[in-house]
C-alpha cells in the first residue's frame, strides 16, 4: 500500500530524476527562474523582517563554518541558516515567481535550500538544476493536490514549500526512493503557514518561507541518516489533506510525471504586488492606455475577480504598511493610475501618497463567475472603469504579463534583477552581470561556488 501510494510514486520520481531526463527547454527555463529568484533574494536586503531572521541565524551559527552563501550579507554559514535567510529575503518584495494552478511560489522555497546544499557539497550546476526541477515538480503538484480550499486558510508556499524543499535537497543528497518518502513524511508533518498574519500586517510571511526551506532541508538530511517519516503524509487519513483541505485530489500528485513539466508553467511577476492583483492591473492599464484616461478622470473601478482574490485581498481594506499595500487592490490600481507603475520603488515611495489613497476608495472587487470558474488554471483580468463624465469602459486580459504565453525574456529578466539589486543596494550592476554569466552557464559549471563573494 505504501509503495503504491501517490506519495511513493512522487518520491520515486524526485529521488531518481537526473539531468539527462530533463528536456533542454526545461533546464533552460530553470536557469531563467533561478536568475529571477536571485534578484528577488537581493531585494530583501535591509527589510526589517528579513534582517531579524538573518540576526537570529547569525546568533545561532556564530561559530559555525560552511560554504553556503547568505546573499544579502555575503557571509558564509551552514546550509540550514543560509537557506532560511535567502528564503525569507526572496519573498519580501513580492517579485518572486508563482505557479498559478498551484497558487504557489516555488522559487523562494526551492532555490534557497538547493543552492545552500549545492555550495556546501561542491555540486555541479547540472546537479543544482536537476534538484531545482525536482523541487518545482513536487511542490507544484502538492499545491495542486491540496486544492482551493487549502489556500483559503493556509499559505500554500509555506505548506507545500516544505515538501518542495525536501525534494530538492533529497535529490542533491542522492536519497533513494524510500529515503525520499521518509523525507516527505518529515517535511509534511512540519508544514505550516496561516493567512491570519495578513490582517495585522505581521511579519509571518518571511517566517513561512524561511521555515519551509529549512524544514525541508532538515527532513532530507534526517532521512539520509535513517530517520523515518509517514509514508502517506499527503493523502493518508491523518495526513495533510485530511487536516488542511476539503477538495484535495490525490491524482494531481502524480499527474503525467516526467511528461508534463510543471516547472515551465511557472509565471514571472511583473508588478511588485500580490499576484492576485496582477490580472486586474494589466486589464486596468489596458483601459487607461486605450482610452487615454488620467487618474482624475476615473470615478470608479469595479474589478471582477475569483474567490481566492477576495479571500486574500479582502482582508486588507486600509493598509498601514508597504507590505499590506501590496495586498490592496485599490493601492495597486492607484499607483498605476497616478504613476503608471507598481514597482518596488513605487510602493516604497508612494503607497500612501494622498492621490493614491483617494483613488483606493474608488476601487471595489466583486466575484465574477467566469473568472472564478477559470481560476486557478487561468487568472483572468476583467475590469470596468467608470469616468466622471459617465462613460464606462470594459477590458479583459486572459494572459497577464509574466505568464508562460506572455513571458519575460532574458533581457527583461536581467533588467528586472538589476532593478531589484539597485533598490536594496545589495549589488552593483557589474556584480549582477557577472552573476548573470554564471547563471546562464550553470549546465557547464563543475562546482557551484559563490555568486557575489569568492569563498575564503
Amino acid at each position: 500500500m505504501r509503495d503504491g501510494s501517490q506519495s511513493a510514486v512522487l518520491a520515486n520520481f524526485a529521488a531518481n530524476l537526473r539531468f539527462e531526463d530533463i528536456p533542454e527547454s526545461v533546464s533552460r527555463r530553470t536557469e531563467d527562474l533561478f536568475l529571477d529568484w536571485f534578484g528577488s533574494a537581493l531585494a530583501g536586503k535591509g527589510a526589517r523582517p528579513v534582517e531579524a531572521i538573518e540576526c537570529f541565524a547569525n546568533q545561532m551559527a556564530r561559530d559555525a563554518t560552511g560554504r553556503s552563501e547568505v546573499l544579502i550579507t555575503r557571509r558564509f554559514t551552514t546550509p540550514f541558516f543560509a537557506a532560511m535567510v535567502n528564503a525569507a529575503a526572496s519573498h519580501f518584495v513580492e517579485q518572486d515567481d508563482v505557479h498559478c494552478g498551484a497558487v504557489f511560489h516555488p522559487a523562494t522555497v526551492v532555490f534557497p535550500p538547493a543552492l545552500a546544499v549545492a555550495q556546501e557539497m561542491g555540486a555541479s550546476g547540472r546537479n543544482l538544476l536537476t534538484a531545482s526541477v525536482a523541487g518545482y515538480e513536487v511542490g507544484i503538484r502538492v499545491g495542486e493536490f491540496l486544492g482551493r480550499s487549502h489556500y483559503e486558510i493556509f499559505h500554500t508556499t509555506g505548506t507545500a514549500g516544505a515538501l518542495a524543499a525536501a525534494a530538492a535537497v533529497g535529490n542533491l543528497l542522492r536519497l533513494d526512493p524510500a529515503q525520499m518518502l521518509n523525507a516527505f513524511g518529515s517535511a509534511g508533518t512540519q508544514a505550516a503557514g496561516l493567512w491570519e498574519f495578513l490582517r495585522d500586517g505581521a511579519d509571518s510571511k518571511q517566517l513561512h518561507t524561511a521555515k519551509a526551506a529549512g524544514n525541508g532541508l532538515i527532513a532530507s538530511y534526517l532521512a539520509k541518516e535513517g530517520f523515518t517519516g509517514a509514508g502517506q503524509i499527503l493523502e493518508g487519513p491523518k495526513g495533510m489533506a485530511a487536516g488542511m483541505s476539503h477538495d484535495s485530489d490525490p491524482q494531481r500528485l502524480t499527474d503525467r510525471l516526467g511528461k508534463r513539466w510543471a516547472t515551465v508553467e511557472t509565471s514571472f511577476k511583473h508588478h511588485a504586488s500580490c499576484r492576485h492583483t496582477h490580472p486586474a492591473a494589466d486589464a486596468f492599464l489596458k483601459a487607461v492606455v486605450s482610452h487615454r484616461l488620467s487618474w482624475s478622470q476615473i470615478a470608479e473601478v469595479t474589478v471582477h475577480v475569483h474567490q481566492g482574490a477576495i479571500d486574500v485581498l479582502g482582508m486588507v481594506t486600509d493598509p498601514q504598511s508597504v507590505q499590506q499595500a501590496k495586498f490592496s487592490m485599490g493601492t495597486v490600481l492607484g499607483l498605476l493610475a497616478v504613476f503608471g507603475r507598481a514597482g518596488v520603488n513605487d510602493f516604497h515611495n508612494h503607497w500612501n501618497e494622498p492621490r493614491v489613497v483617494a483613488f483606493r476608495q474608488r476601487v471595489r472587487m466583486i466575484l465574477d463567475d467566469e473568472v472564478n470558474r477559470a481560476y486557478p488554471v487561468r487568472w483572468i483580468g476583467k475590469i470596468s472603469v467608470g469616468t466622471s463624465d459617465g462613460r464606462v469602459f470594459h477590458e479583459c486580459v486572459y494572459e497577464p504579463k509574466g505568464d508562460p504565453g506572455n513571458s519575460l525574456d532574458r533581457t527583461e529578466l536581467e533588467e528586472k534583477a538589476i532593478g531589484l539589486a539597485e533598490y536594496s543596494r545589495a549589488a552593483s550592476v557589474h556584480e549582477m552581470k557577472t552573476a548573470f554569466a554564471q547563471i546562464w552557464d550553470l549546465s557547464n559549471t563543475l562546482n557551484i561556488g559563490s555568486f557575489l563573494t569568492p569563498f575564503r
